[in-house]
C-alpha cells in the first residue's frame, strides 16, 4: 500500500493543531475561573456551593464525554484512509450514543442525593448545590451535542472553528454569570445557581452556531453529514462502547479522584474548600496544556495509522510526549513563582489564601506528571488499549490517591496520625499519579513498538 506524503515537520503540525485546541480549552476552562471568582465574590458559602456542585458535574459529564472523545481516533483514521464519506455515516451513528449518554448524564443530576450523602456535604450547603445540579442537567444535551462537533473538527484537523465559538462563548459567559449571580439589570442575585444558569444559556448559543456551520461551510461537504440517519448500526455501535465506556470511565477515574478531593475536603469547613477549589481552578487551568496536545497527537497518530505509515505514527507518539513534558516544567516554574499572587487574586480572606499557597505548591508537582499521562492515555486509545489503564486508574488513583488521602485525612494511614488538611489528599494523589505515568509511558512505548 503506498504511503501518505510524509510532512516537513510533525512537531509543527501538532503545536498548531494543540495551540488552536489550547486557546479553545483555556476559554471553556475560563467559564469556571470566571464563576470561581464571580461567585467568591459574592459570598464564601456560594463558592464552597460552586466548588461541590461543579465536582459533581464534573465527574458525571466527563465520564460521557470522555465517550464522545474516543471517537477522534476512529474519525481520523477513516481521514487518513481517504475514507471521507464513511465519517459521515459514522457521526451519525455516534448520535445514537449520544442521546443515550444525553439520559443518563440528566437523570445522575437531578438526582444528586447519593452523591451528598456518600461525601457527607454540610446540611447548610446542600439546597444551593441541588438547585445548581437542576439548572446543568439541562446543560448535557447541548454540552454533549457540542462535544460531537468539537471532536469531529480535531479528527479532521480543523479545530479553529471550534476555538472561535469556546472564545466567543467566553465573551458571553462572563457577563451572563455576573448579571445571574449579583441580580444586575433587574435580575434577582442567585449566587452560584446563576453561574449555572449562564453555563446553561451559553451551551445552548454554541450548539447553535456549530449545527449553523456544519450546514453551511464547504469544508465539511466532502464529509455527507447530512445525509438521513441510518438504522442503527450495532456492530459500529458496539466498536464505539468498546472504545468509548473504557475511555470514558477511565477519564471518570481519572477527574473523580481529582474533584471527588473537593467533597471530602467540604467537610474540614468553608477555608479549606475554598482554599482547595483556587488549587483546583488552576490545576484544571495547566491541564489544559496535555490535553490540547493529546488531542492533537492523537488526531496525527490515528491519521497516521490510518495511511498506513508506521514511521509516522511513532515519530507522531515522540513529538506529542515531549512537547508535553517540556511545556509541563515551564508552567510548572511559572506556578511556583507565582503562587502567593494567584492566590490572592482569587480571595481577600487570609485564611484561605495561606491554604491556597500551600496546595498551590502540590500543584506544581502533580502537574508535571498529570500532563505525561495525559498524553499517553490519548496515545494508548489510538490503539484500542483502554481496559487495562481503566484497571490502572481504578487501583491507583482511587485506590491510593482518593483512597489512601481519606484515611490519613481522617482515620490515619500507618503510623501516621489522622490529619484533616487538604495537603493530605494532595501529596497522595501526587504519589498515585506519578506511578501511573511510569505505567503508561511503558504501556505507550510496547504499543509503539508493536502496533505501529
Amino acid at each position: 500500500m503506498s504511503r501518505s506524503p510524509v510532512p516537513a515537520s510533525e512537531t509543527r503540525i501538532i503545536l498548531g493543531h494543540a495551540g488552536t485546541v489550547l486557546a479553545g480549552q483555556l476559554a471553556i476552562m475560563a467559564f469556571s475561573v470566571a464563576d470561581t471568582l464571580i461567585a467568591g465574590r459574592y459570598a464564601q458559602a456560594s463558592l464552597a456551593a460552586l466548588s461541590i456542585g461543579s465536582s459533581i458535574y464534573i465527574s458525571i459529564y466527563v465520564a460521557l464525554n470522555g465517550m464522545m472523545q474516543a471517537l477522534l481516533p476512529v474519525w481520523a483514521q477513516l481521514r487518513g484512509a481517504q475514507q471521507l464519506a464513511q465519517v459521515g455515516r459514522s457521526v451519525r451513528q455516534a448520535l445514537y450514543l449520544c442521546c443515550a449518554a444525553i439520559g443518563l448524564g440528566v437523570m445522575a443530576l437531578l438526582f444528586p442525593d447519593p452523591w451528598l450523602e456518600w461525601t457527607e456535604v454540610p446540611a447548610a450547603l446542600q439546597a444551593e448545590v441541588r438547585s445548581y445540579l437542576r439548572v446543568l442537567a439541562w446543560a448535557v444535551a447541548p454540552s454533549l451535542l457540542f462535544r460531537m462537533y468539537s471532536t469531529l473538527n480535531q479528527s479532521l484537523g480543523m479545530p479553529r472553528l471550534v476555538t472561535w465559538l469556546q472564545v466567543a462563548g467566553l465573551c458571553l459567559k462572563v457577563p451572563l454569570s455576573m448579571a445571574f449571580t449579583f441580580g444586575f439589570a433587574g435580575l434577582h442575585a442567585q449566587g452560584a445557581v446563576g453561574c449555572a444558569w449562564a453555563t446553561l444559556m451559553v451551551n445552548i448559543a454554541m450548539l447553535g452556531m456549530g449545527v449553523y456551520l456544519l450546514r453551511t461551510q464547504d469544508v465539511y461537504r466532502p464529509y455527507r453529514l447530512w445525509r438521513p440517519m441510518e438504522r442503527p448500526d450495532f456492530k459500529a455501535l458496539r466498536t464505539f462502547l468498546r472504545l468509548g465506556v473504557p475511555a470514558g470511565l477511565s477519564i471518570m477515574v481519572e477527574i473523580t479522584s481529582f474533584t471527588l478531593m473537593a467533597l471530602f475536603i467540604a467537610r474540614m469547613g468553608v477555608e479549606a474548600t475554598a482554599g482547595h477549589q483556587i488549587a483546583a481552578t488552576w490545576a484544571g487551568v495547566l491541564y489544559m496544556i496535555p490535553l490540547a496536545l493529546g488531542i492533537a497527537s492523537s488526531s496525527r497518530v490515528g491519521f497516521w495509522l490510518g495511511a498506513n505509515n508506521p514511521h509516522q505514527v511513532r515519530q507522531a507518539m515522540k513529538t506529542g510526549l515531549a512537547l508535553s513534558a517540556a511545556l509541563a516544567a515551564a508552567c510548572c516554574t511559572a506556578l511556583w513563582l507565582s503562587k502567593e499572587g494567584l492566590a490572592q487574586t482569587f480571595t481577600t480572606d487570609p485564611a484561605v489564601a495561606a491554604i491556597a499557597v500551600g496546595l498551590l505548591g502540590w500543584v506544581t508537582v502533580y502537574h508535571f506528571v498529570d500532563a505525561i499521562q495525559t498524553v499517553c492515555a490519548f496515545l494508548l486509545r489510538c490503539f484500542e488499549i483502554t481496559l487495562l489503564p481503566l484497571a490502572i486508574y481504578c487501583a491507583l488513583l482511587w485506590g491510593i490517591g482518593l483512597g489512601g488521602g481519606y484515611m490519613w485525612a481522617y482515620h490515619g494511614l500507618g503510623v501516621q496520625a489522622a490529619r484533616p488538611q487538604p495537603s493530605s489528599f494532595w501529596l497522595t494523589s501526587t504519589a498515585a499519579l506519578a506511578v501511573v505515568t511510569l505505567l503508561f509511558l511503558g504501556l505507550t512505548y510496547r504499543a509503539a513498538r508493536t502496533k505501529s
